[in-house]
């Protein structure tokens, strides 16, 4: 390498990183990309970088931290050199993705109907009922097409050895395929000339699908035309800017409880201008517990009094459904795999990480040997948080969490520290190694629709496994190619 941007990179004598191999070569993917890129001082580097965040701050691209006191709202950090998928790996990646959905649906309409895989002991059944996703208001429920989560994130990291793995599911209200969608735009505008020649699969057709999603499970008598809504918390949340666009995308109302109301019909109605106007479908980005003071939180300000008695008469469907998230929760996670083989008789298409859960005696003894070389987790936390790294971790934290683990072994699991690969990434003046992981969305509807790539989170920090951005992550644009280059 003679190239300033490059020259310095750490390369060769490693499989880890996703642009070089162990010889330092660049991989068939990166080729081209890597081409280009020798055209490249460091200089035009950092002027194109600058350029894309003026693009993202003009565009308002922003999400909320709540734990620090000189402001909550950031600027997403955007990470200029993309994420290449190739074509053929995509293909099998989204096979497995839609297997995985599909098995998880139908899981979710076992749990809350016949209990077909506790009755078989496939699952403990105290896993189940004992999950703060699951809900019993649910039981013998079915949403439109039986349903249950019709937008997913499912978190993917590369193994050096087994390519892309489940790392975890996201079944409530997953977020961040806004950035993945104004991350292409800033590209395009900003490194058009980086674009391979065999080009690159569109990512702008999501709102579209979302709104197609939207539109499949409303209820059998809805109004014409029907009404969908986006339910947001408010200006506050951590995706409000997500929530944002993604209404304005799809030419819906972005309202908030208080625009709602349930009549004596048991309809739900949008105050407008004009008088009451009939909904639905409601497109919650609000967690379970706050969607309806009267069934759940009493104290909630956010949600719709009345909502649950609506949805549970058929009137209003609400994407996702409320109790998807038994499915996403990181101790039913660890049985994955035989819930797929149990619904369809399959093998699962991707793997995932070997998982131990401390309600398994046996699986609770190896956490406490093997501490060092685990990363302990737990089960229904998000953005990273509380997240412990035996390796890294003082004698101190690690005995404090192994006493957690004991004292409330249904509240976390442990799995292997992964080894996941690489992607360069500029930091300060010089690109240096990073993990990733990748985020594809999946909706499931009347049909089942995968956005090619996703949302690529970078871990900024040199050493971090941490890739949210609530911990100081970044993003990068992910491209799926069209096809193989030559």
């Amino acid at each position: 390498m003679t190239n300033d941007l490059l020259q310095d990179y750490p390369v060769g004598g490693s499989s880890d990183d996703e642009m070089f191999d162990a010889a330092g070569a660049f991989r068939s993917d990166y080729r081209e990309l890597g081409e280009l890129l020798h055209g490249w001082s460091l200089e035009d580097h950092l002027q194109r970088e600058e350029r894309a965040d003026l693009a993202l701050l003009s565009a308002g691209i922003t999400f909320n931290v709540y734990s620090e006191e000189e402001g909550t709202e950031r600027i997403f950090p955007f990470s200029l050199l993309p994420r290449i998928v190739g074509a053929r790996e995509w293909q099998s990646v989204e096979a497995g993705l839609r297997q995985r959905l599909q098995a998880l649906n139908l899981f979710l309409s076992d749990i809350y109907g016949a209990r077909r895989i506790i009755k078989e002991h496939v699952i403990p059944e105290e896993i189940v009922l004992s999950s703060p996703g699951y809900k019993p208001e649910m039981a013998d429920f079915q949403p439109p097409l039986g349903v249950y989560a019709h937008v997913a994130g499912c978190d993917l990291v590369r193994d050096p050895q087994q390519g892309l793995v489940v790392l975890e599911d996201n079944l409530r209200t997953p977020s961040g395929v806004s950035y993945v969608i104004e991350n292409r735009t800033v590209m395009l505008r900003v490194v058009p000339d980086l674009f391979p020649r065999w080009g690159v699969r569109a990512v702008a057709d999501y709102p579209n699908q979302l709104m197609a999603t939207l539109l499949s499970v409303r209820p059998p008598d809805s109004g014409e035309p029907p009404r969908a809504v986006l339910l947001t918390p408010g200006i506050y949340n951590s995706a409000y800017f997500e929530h944002s666009f993604l209404s304005n995308q799809m030419g819906i109302p972005l309202v908030e409880g208080s625009d709602l109301t349930v009549g004596d019909d048991d309809f739900v109605y949008l105050r407008s201008t004009t008088g009451l106007e009939r909904v639905d479908v409601v497109y919650r980005r609000i967690d379970d517990d706050f969607l309806d003071p009267r069934v759940y939180r009493a104290d909630s300000m956010l949600g719709v009094p009345g909502l649950m008695r609506a949805y549970l008469r058929g009137h209003v469907t609400l994407v996702n459904a409320p109790g998807a998230g038994v499915a996403d929760d990181k101790v039913v996670y660890r049985w994955v795999p035989e819930i797929i083989r149990f619904y369809l008789g399959e093998e699962p298409l991707l793997s995932n990480v070997e998982t131990f859960s401390p309600l398994i005696p046996a699986e609770r003894d190896h956490i406490r040997a093997h501490a060092r070389e685990l990363v302990i987790k737990p089960a229904n936390e998000s953005g990273g948080y509380g997240v412990l790294i035996g390796e890294q971790a003082s004698s101190a934290d690690l005995e404090a969490t192994l006493a957690q683990v004991e004292a409330e072994p249904r509240n976390w699991i442990a799995q292997p520290r992964l080894e996941f690969t690489t992607i360069p990434t500029l930091d300060g003046d010089h690109l240096k190694p990073r993990r990733a992981d990748l985020r594809p969305f999946v909706l499931s509807g009347e049909q089942t629709w995968v956005i090619p790539g996703g949302l690529t989170r970078v871990a900024l920090r040199e050493g971090s496994y941490i890739v949210n951005s609530s911990q100081g992550g970044g993003s990068k644009d992910t491209w799926v190619l069209n096809e193989e280059p030559v």
